[in-house]
């Protein structure tokens, strides 16, 4: 079962897929843009082309990967989620609707699906009208919703809620709910890069290749 994840920014990048059972990276690719989900589907393709089985998927979310994925149980990493909202609405929101949504979503980590679906529910029926608040924009003459960052935090959990729950709905395979083992190996590899600033492109390369040869392998 992959772990899948990719990091370091826009021009320079490496993706990885990490098995969850046997905790080795089992196929990495270097990237120097964005990833995409060629790039995802390319990884897979490997791994059914050299006789893995894929039990289940655990992911960071990326637009299209659910669709891209959908003949196997694909969890959203609980972690990214809470990071999504947080990032609309701040550590720190004013909003007492804000307040509520962020406090509720950090508990995805140590709950159960039916009891956060009940508490969504609650807050959504609560803040229902508030979130269809619209004001006017002087400058075109339109209006547009009043809240709009509170209204993406509440859309992207709603819209994601069907893969949040994958492992609780499928106990057999013992998928993780975070990708937090693959965030651990990034940290700790960014870590080690750290100790060798100056490192050209293809040194790095090489770099982490070794890193991933004598750490998993």
């Amino acid at each position: 079962m992959p772990i899948v994840a990719s990091d370091w920014g826009r021009n320079f990048g490496v993706v990885v897929m990490k098995d969850f059972r046997t905790k080795k990276v089992i196929w990495r690719k270097f990237i120097f843009r964005k990833e995409t989900l060629s790039d995802y589907q390319e990884g897979v393709g490997w791994l059914i082309d050299n006789g893995f089985a894929i039990e289940g998927i655990v992911c960071d979310g990326l637009r299209g990967m659910f669709h891209l994925f959908s003949l196997y149980p694909v969890q959203m990493c609980q972690f990214h989620q809470i990071s999504i909202v947080q990032r609309y609405l701040t550590k720190h929101p004013d909003l007492q609707a804000s307040k509520e949504l962020l406090s509720l979503v950090k508990t995805m980590t140590h709950t159960d699906k039916e009891q956060f679906i009940g508490m969504f529910s609650d807050w959504e029926h609560k803040w229902a009208n508030f979130l269809k608040e619209r004001s006017l924009n002087k400058k075109t003459g339109k209006t547009g919703y009043t809240h709009k960052r509170l209204r993406s935090a509440y859309l992207s959990i709603k819209r994601n809620m069907p893969y949040l729950w994958t492992w609780y709905d499928n106990p057999e395979f013992g998928i993780p709910n975070t990708n937090n083992a693959l965030e651990g190996t990034f940290t700790d590899l960014k870590t080690k890069l750290r100790n060798h600033n100056g490192l050209s492109k293809t040194h790095r390369m090489v770099f982490i290749d070794e890193y991933f040869k004598a750490s998993f392998l």
